[in-house]
């Protein structure tokens, strides 16, 4: 503990400075004076050598794990630690990263006789994403006669975790989060007869030869037909750009984030979309190269696994090698899947290298690239009238970036591979949207 004299005591101080001084031209009163002084000053270390000594130090501690939600309120537990149980008053206070706002900068707690803790919750708001630790609490409480501040500081050994927002996503695909297979819902016909077999039957007048087995034909001695259905289980992988194009800065809903920050969240929603398909789902993270490889897996804990993966993901400055990145996709994928690269192609160095090597990639897998649309870039004439002429010119650059985009897009059609510009109100919803259509149509 660090004590600091209390107001009450510079007052004591300050009053006898005064009296003092107007006693001193009167030699009477000097005994009084120093008689005065000798009391404060025997009160004054009386009552910090019983604080240091029978004044036990306050402790304080928060979870080992917090997790809070980005640019939503939420509280942090906090415990504090009383021993002897003694009725006290505490100032308490948090020293906060930079990145989280506290609601109130300090709290003023009564503990209450006979409790050796106690637990508060401080109203907080995080801005950021990210693993946060190691915060350090202070504490101040008053001494026996309340001439001195006992002040602590504690350092708090616990980890707040930041997890992106998606509850603004999610509403627009509420209707894709409700429970599933619950009367009155209406079940949707999928399209075509699909690719998995399921199992083998006598041939009925009408099947083609094509759906002929014509081993188990030959074994049994009469025409047996394959069946197949729907395939229900697929896999799919989203593939995040963070290289430097992913620090570019957008607006959405009021607070201006990168593009990662964006297509980090639209991920989410379509992993959690793809988790309620039933699908597996994995995901790959590169810039020069690829830093991370989460394998494809179904259920909660999975989806759960990628969330606490892209956690503290920050967009470096490297550029992407798109060369690399196909090369390890290739090696390490063996079965057809579905790839949704979140990326910018806005540089035709990249552009033109990722069109000459996706060629190779959709040969064997089903290629999507989605790449969040910028202000200002669509076709000249949409939109309201030009009113001054600067604005013309911006509309000019639009339209040639937008040209661009959709030349690439013509060009990696005819390569099996589908671009989009995605919009940043609706970026979740779009690429959610893209996954039912292939579902739907059975693309893979």
């Amino acid at each position: 503990m660090t004590p600091v004299p209390s107001m009450r005591l510079m007052w004591y101080a300050v009053g006898f400075a005064v009296f003092a001084t107007a006693a001193g031209p009167l030699p009477e009163l000097v005994p009084f004076v120093v008689l005065v002084a000798a009391g404060v000053a025997i009160a004054a270390l009386t009552d910090l050598a019983l604080s240091l000594w029978r004044l036990p130090v306050l402790g304080a501690a928060v979870p080992s794990v917090s997790r809070l939600t980005k640019d939503r309120a939420g509280k942090l537990p906090v415990t504090i630690a009383n021993p002897g149980g003694r009725e006290r008053h505490v100032r308490f206070a948090v020293a906060w990263p930079a990145a989280i706002e506290a609601a109130d900068e300090e709290r003023h707690i009564k503990l209450p006789p006979g409790a050796e803790h106690a637990r508060i919750e401080l109203a907080c708001t995080p801005r950021q994403r990210g693993r946060f630790g190691e915060l350090v609490a202070c504490m101040e409480t008053r001494s026996f006669l309340g001439l001195w501040l006992m002040r602590t500081r504690v350092t708090m050994a616990g980890e707040i975790r930041v997890y992106p927002n998606l509850f603004a996503e999610r509403r627009q695909l509420a209707a894709l989060f409700l429970p599933r297979f619950q009367p009155g819902m209406l079940a949707r016909r999928m399209v075509g007869r699909g690719r998995e077999f399921e199992k083998l039957r006598d041939y009925l007048p009408g099947d083609g030869f094509d759906e002929i087995h014509w081993k188990a034909t030959a074994k049994r001695g009469r025409p047996v037909t394959k069946v197949f259905q729907v395939e229900r289980t697929q896999e799919i992988y989203v593939v995040l750009d963070t290289s430097r194009l992913s620090a570019r800065t957008v607006t959405h809903e009021g607070v201006t984030q990168t593009a990662l920050e964006r297509c980090l969240t639209a991920a989410l929603v379509l992993l959690l979309a793809a988790q309620r398909m039933g699908d597996r789902f994995g995901l790959v993270v590169h810039d020069d190269r690829v830093r991370m490889f989460l394998r494809a897996g179904k259920g909660e804990a999975h989806h759960a696994a990628c969330r606490e993966a892209v956690l503290a993901l920050r967009p470096s400055e490297a550029t992407p090698d798109v060369a690399e990145i196909v090369r390890h996709l290739r090696a390490t994928l063996r079965q057809r899947t579905l790839l949704f690269f979140l990326t910018d192609l806005t540089d035709p160095v990249l552009a033109e290298d990722f069109a000459r090597h996706a060629r190779v990639l959709s040969r064997q897998h089903l290629v999507l690239v989605s790449q969040l649309r910028a202000p200002g870039v669509a076709p000249l004439f949409e939109g309201a009238e030009v009113g001054e002429e600067s604005e013309l010119y911006a509309r000019l650059a639009g339209h040639a970036r937008w040209s661009e985009a959709r030349a690439l897009a013509q060009k990696l059609k005819p390569l099996g591979v589908t671009a989009a510009l995605l919009e940043n109100e609706t970026m979740a919803a779009q690429l959610v949207t893209q996954y039912l259509d292939v579902k739907r149509r059975q693309a893979l």
